[in-house]
């Protein structure tokens, strides 16, 4: 028995909707990621050479099957390949399953010599098992660091210390798979983590040379360098493509023929195609390579001594100083030890905000987690990615970064640290290289029913092979002859050309994005654009303008104890508060100030938007400590005293990292100041103001609010200054602080889509320095004084509501995907027209309960009526009798909602909740709100499960899984990230989708037209060879070059040039090449014009000056009547097709607008004319015409005329008709939609009796 050969339920790969053993199999795996191997007993007969692994990341699940080589199959195998003269070799290419059969036997795994992989999708691969000494302890190989893994109890009765003499092992997807022989199991190593990482103290010891050479064994080089292939390797992979396996057939069987002009022009085309595709290929793994690999020198600690090695010789576990001025890209996945710096992490997210990173401590080092690319928000602060760029290091300072004097090391003991925890492919990086490489199969029905068309040609061919060979011989024509005929006819039903000309349409509508900014780097998703029935958009940056622009600032009027006017700049706002003089401000101004998170590099503000927007709104300057700044002033002693003389203004001993003043403000000098109350020698005030931020605690998502301690000049109070969502400032403000018109003005501008960051303060008077850097987050946050809002405005982008309202009309469903606050997101989509203004709006929130509990409920209330509310199962309206409902507007109606959903419902919903539940939620959802990257991801792909064509439009801000789990990704960025994307627009707004929609409709329509004339060219022409066949006859080497060459090339390559029309249609075009619509135009259109050549030749026969062909069994009779006019109509019948086929409105514009295609047309209708009535001498040489009647001329050109005009009425009135009618005798009354989000849509909608 093979297991690779059968095919079981799990691994049925014909519908990606219909998988429910594996749908359970990913969900149950992603909540227990430490389960990465099933050791269940359903392995097959031999649990211990097959093994089931399922590969979080990529969500892949695979399977594994040792095999040895059978020694005697070997030696038969290559007999039967020469035997076949390279048949069976090629098809074993081909198949890999018959290859795995012919060579090898079923093993257990630690014994394999090779080992088949083969996915969900029904790829297989076939990896060779590495044998390796290695000399270290299983241990170091396998760590048991995780007691919740169900592998412990297995691994604890083994002697984890004993030596592993020799490493088994095998890459597969550039992940490295470990054999486990106390498992029996082959194991991942990108989980990988050192049991004894458990403090930051230990981590910084480093490895030692033999832990370190042992580690490389493991892991492999610190190198995400992809195989290339060399050029050689490419040609053969290409040429020995079944495709050009069989141009090379059909190339070989024309010589024989001496064909030789066609076979010469296929086998230039072919091998341009070739050459053409191994330039692509070449280019592209270049690219994939230059960005992927990277070398540099790194400063490491080994062995108690710092030195330079490469960064290809980093192991997990290596101490690196990332302050190193050589240093500006991270080699690796790292954690920051000592010092901080801020990092350009575009490359991974596409955000391009540079982000700080801070010293890891023991708690956080507690959580990390390596089973998973996606790091924890409570570390990712902490952790270096690799790839990258380094905008600015700080050294670790005495007293208030952890040093880095514990290394050993007295010459660099303030140097910035970092561990290295992940290389290779294992990193963020690799594991973003290798979702490029290896992106997930979308499938598409047109090129599975193109397959299946040109799998039913070559029936057709085989029958006509079969129908000429008996004729052949009832002939008596010689054998050699037969042969060659009969095999020609195949080259004729299934043209070598047929293929390429179904990228024609694509290639134009590629050529035309390129003109209007968008790039295209996956051909094929070309095509699967003209079936998007919904598109998901992120908001900010996609919908609305990147940043937010403060529209003003309301603070507490003391005096009406209710909020003051909108002031819309600093200057009314320092003039408005009656308190202050002129030399004190108000403190929301301090907070806009100093509660941020800006840091100065090279002389210019980096940070989060919003923080940046606020502080330019202050128009105050930011210095920080060496760029200028009076450091000293700033500085405190350990008590709570100030005194002392500054140090200089360029000193870098100060411990006021930043520190803040007004515009055309002085720095604080004390050569000025006379005496300590302040007061110069006129009595005035000293005109000096800056506030120190001596300590931050950052932004946390769960707390939703960030806070500062602030040092004022001159002042013995430090200040905190909390800012965050208006939500939380209840729980942490004084309740008599609030203004009486708070909850009036907060609701009224978070539903008018403003973004609103509440402001709170308090003093502390007896907190010295070193208690305040040890005060903890809770003591400070509480028992605040709330201060006032800033409101913030985020700006519809100007193409934004005309491209909603369009895709509305074409009745594309638009869903909003952000990580905005939900209230902001309904705002947006009112304003742009996402949602209607008249529709409810649902917002679920946790009645009971949390994300995190099982037990948790769910309440849907209604936005602007928190009574009205949907079933938490159903998610229909409870609709309560006394709801009136005006009959005047019945279409907005009790059934006229949109729900609102957070990340957290979305999250709860997925992993406790129904399944209907979740499939109603899907389709009723227009707003997807606090949705992280991975939500947004999973999102698309459960939209794509209940079958729909889903788009996303990001602009590379933590899309990037989204946007390669869409069917059509769009990248608004130009970061290093958007290659993930198939689509990339340089235009920064969501016209581009408009046109992304328009031209893979015209490029779906092109594609079935193309494919359909193909179809059409074949069947004519093996309709006008097989009658010639069975009087002996056949088209003469000239006439088929005529037809094939000059006539079928330039009218099929043409007529996929037609422009998309400008409109988008409410009605996608069909995807299926075997539906009625499709196939009933063609078996039309077949009838006609195979009738008409039928009803030609019979009327030829009866013509008084016929002659039948002269029969010679070893010589084709070429010059006759019956070739003649099969000939001449033939050539008219390929024109007539073309225009017939060349589809117009609504999908692309009239033929008519295609001036080449015309002139084309036109030009070969003429010649064809002319051809037929008054053709010249050398012209009926040439094509070896016999000469027919004058009279007969003018009435084949009669039929002509009648057959496209038959042609033309019954393809544009009849046969849609037709295929209308075949659909509703078939289906009947019980026909149903097969994609489940329209039934669940109807069931929905339906109203309840």
């Amino acid at each position: 028995m093979n297991p690779v050969l059968e095919e079981d339920e799990e691994y049925d790969n014909d519908d990606r909707y219909n998988r429910p053993l594996l749908r359970k199999v990913s969900a149950d795996k992603k909540r227990d990621k430490s389960t990465v191997i099933d050791f269940s007993n359903n392995d097959g007969p031999d649990d211990t050479s097959i093994q089931r692994v399922y590969l979080e990341e990529e969500d892949l699940n695979i399977l594994l099957v040792g095999y040895k080589f059978n020694r005697y199959r070997l030696y038969i195998y290559y007999i039967l390949c020469v035997l076949t003269g390279g048949i069976f070799y090629l098809i074993g290419r081909w198949i890999p399953k018959l290859w795995v059969w012919s060579v090898g036997n079923v093993c257990e795994l630690g014994k394999a010599e090779w080992v088949v992989v083969k996915n969900q999708w029904g790829d297989v691969s076939i990896e060779h098992v590495i044998r390796k000494y290695y000399g270290g302890t299983i241990s170091s190989v396998f760590p048991v660091d995780h007691p919740e893994d169900n592998n412990v109890s297995r691994l604890a009765s083994y002697r984890t210390d004993d030596i592993l003499h020799n490493l088994h092992f095998f890459d597969h997807r550039y992940i490295r798979f470990i054999y486990n022989p106390i498992l029996g199991k082959f194991v991942q190593n990108n989980f990988w983590k050192d049991p004894t990482w458990v403090s930051v103290k230990m981590l910084k010891k480093g490895v030692n040379r033999e832990t370190r050479n042992e580690r490389e064994i493991i892991f492999g080089q610190n190198l995400i360098d992809i195989q290339e292939k060399s050029t050689a390797q490419l040609l053969i992979e290409e040429a020995l493509h079944p495709f050009y396996i069989f141009q090379i057939f059909s190339i070989v069987l024309w010589c024989l023929d001496e064909y030789y002009y066609y076979a010469t022009c296929i086998f230039i085309i072919s091998v341009t195609s070739i050459i053409t595709t191994l330039i692509d290929i070449k280019q592209t793994m270049k690219k994939l390579r230059e960005m992927s690999k990277f070398i540099c020198n790194v400063r490491i600690f080994r062995g108690n001594l710092w030195r330079y090695v490469s960064s290809e010789e980093l192991v997990p576990g290596d101490v690196f100083e990332i302050s190193d001025k050589h240093l500006h890209i991270f080699p690796c996945d790292a954690v920051l030890l000592s010092g901080d710096c801020i990092v350009n992490e575009s490359m991974l997210t596409g955000e391009s905000i540079p982000v700080s990173k801070l010293p890891i401590d023991d708690t956080s080092l507690h959580i990390l987690d390596l089973t998973t690319t996606n790091v924890r928000p409570e570390v990712a602060k902490h952790f270096l990615f690799s790839g990258t760029k380094i905008v600015r290091v700080r050294r670790a300072k005495s007293g208030i970064t952890s040093s880095s004097a514990d290394v050993g090391n007295t010459s660099d003991d303030d140097g910035a640290l970092a561990m290295v925890v992940r290389t290779g492919f294992n990193t963020t990086k690799g594991s973003l290289i290798r979702s490029m490489l290896f992106p997930k199969p979308h499938k598409f029905k047109f090129y599975r029913d193109s397959f299946r068309f040109i799998g039913v040609l070559a029936i057709i061919a085989a029958i006509g092979f079969l129908i000429s060979t008996y004729n052949f011989i009832r002939l008596g024509v010689n054998a050699v002859i037969i042969i060659l005929r009969a095999l020609d006819l195949i080259t004729i039903v299934v043209p070598p050309a047929l293929p390429a000309t179904m990228t024609i349409g694509t290639n134009f509508a590629i050529g035309r994005l390129k003109k209007e900014g968008i790039f295209c780097i996956s051909p094929t998703r070309v095509n699967v654009g003209g079936k998007l029935n919904v598109m998901c958009f992120d908001k900010t940056g996609t919908l609305t303008e990147d940043g937010l622009d403060v529209l003003g600032v309301r603070f507490i009027n003391q005096t009406s104890s209710r909020f003051t006017e909108l002031h819309t700049t600093v200057d009314t706002l320092s003039k408005s508060d009656s308190n202050t003089n002129n030399y004190s401000i108000p403190p929301i101004l301090c907070a806009m100030t100093t509660c941020h998170s800006l840091k100065l590099v090279n002389g210019e503000l980096i940070g989060d938007p919003l923080d940046l927007k606020m502080f330019d709104f202050t128009k105050w300057i930011l210095e920080e400590s060496g760029q200028g700044v009076s450091s000293g002033a700033l500085d405190l002693p350990a008590s709570s005293t100030h005194s002392g003389r500054p140090s200089s203004p360029t000193g870098a001993g100060g411990i006021v990292p930043t520190v803040v003043r007004p515009p055309n403000s002085r720095q604080f000098d004390l050569a000025e100041v006379f005496d300590a109350d302040g007061k110069n020698g006129d009595g005035k005030p000293t005109p000096f103001i800056e506030l120190g931020i001596i300590r931050t605690f950052e932004f946390v998502s769960s707390l939703r609010r960030m806070s500062v301690l602030v040092k004022r000049l001159r002042n013995q109070t430090i200040e905190v200054y909390v800012k965050g969502a208006p939500e939380v400032m209840r729980d942490i403000c004084r309740a008599d602080s609030f203004p009486e018109d708070y909850d009036e003005l907060l609701h009224y501008y978070t539903h008018n889509g403003f973004r609103v960051i509440a402001c709170a303060s308090r003093s502390f008077t007896d907190l010295s320095w070193m208690k305040a850097q040890k005060i903890k987050r809770e003591q400070i946050e509480q028992d605040l004084e709330f201060i006032g809002i800033i409101i913030f405005e985020n700006k519809l982008k100007p193409g934004t509501a005309s491209v909603v309202e369009t895709l509305k009309r074409a009745k594309i469903r638009q869903i909003m995907c952000t990580g905005d606050n939900v209230l902001t997101a309904i705002s947006v989509s009112r304003e742009c027209g996402l949602i209607n203004k008249a529709s409810k709006v649902y917002v679920p929130r946790f009645a009971q309960g949390s994300s995190l509990s099982s037990r948790a409920s769910i309440l849907w209330e209604s936005l602007d009526n928190p009574k009205d509310s949907l079933d938490s199962t159903t998610l229909k309206q409870i609709i309560s009798v006394s709801q009136d409902f005006p009959s005047e507007y019945p279409f907005i109606g009790p059934y006229e909602y949109d729900l609102a959903v957070t990340g957290d419902v979305f999250r709860w919903i997925i992993d406790y909740g129904d399944e209907m539940t979740l499939y109603r939620m899907l389709v009723k959802g227009q707003i997807f709100a606090r949705m992280s990257p991975d939500e947004k991801h999973e999102l698309v792909e459960k939209l794509q499960e209940i079958g729909y064509c889903v788009g996303f439009c990001g602009d590379g801000a933590n899309d990037c899984g989204a946007l390669k789990a869409a069917d059509v990704g769009l990248s608004l960025s130009d970061a290093e990230a958007s290659v993930a994307a198939p689509f990339t627009s340089r235009n920064m707004d969501i016209s581009c989708v408009i046109e992304v929609i328009k031209e893979g409709r015209a490029a779906l329509v092109t594609s079935f037209s193309c494919f359909k004339y193909m179809a059409l060219y074949s069947i004519i022409q093996f309709t006008t060879v097989s009658i010639l066949y069975y009087y002996g006859s056949n088209l003469g080497n000239l006439q088929f070059l005529y037809i094939d060459l000059f006539l079928i090339l330039p009218i099929a390559v043409l007529m996929g040039r037609t422009e998309p029309f400008p409109r988008i249609h409410p009605k996608r075009p069909t995807a299926s090449l075997v539906s009625k619509k499709v196939l009933t135009p063609v078996i039309g259109q077949i009838l006609i014009q195979s009738g008409i050549q039928f009803l030609v030749l019979i009327i030829i026969h009866n013509q008084p000056w016929y002659r039948k062909p002269t029969f010679n069994p070893n010589e084709t009779d070429i010059k006759n009547f019956d070739n003649s006019m099969l000939f001449l109509l033939s050539c008219f019948q390929y024109i007539i097709i073309a225009a017939v086929f060349s589809v117009g409105p609504p999908y692309r514009k009239s033929m008519f607008t295609n001036v080449p295609f015309i002139i084309t047309a036109a030009f070969f209708t003429l010649l064809n004319a002319v051809i037929l009535i008054s053709p010249s001498n050398v012209v009926v040489n040439l094509l070896e015409l016999e000469n027919i009647d004058y009279l007969f001329r003018w009435y084949l050109l009669a039929i002509v005329i009648a057959d496209f005009l038959i042609s033309f009425f019954m393809e544009k009135y009849v046969f849609d008709v037709i295929s209308r009618w075949i659909g509703t005798v078939i289906d009947g009354s019980t026909k149903s939609d097969k994609k489940m989000f329209k039934k669940i849509l109807a069931e929905m909608d339906a109203k309840e009796p």
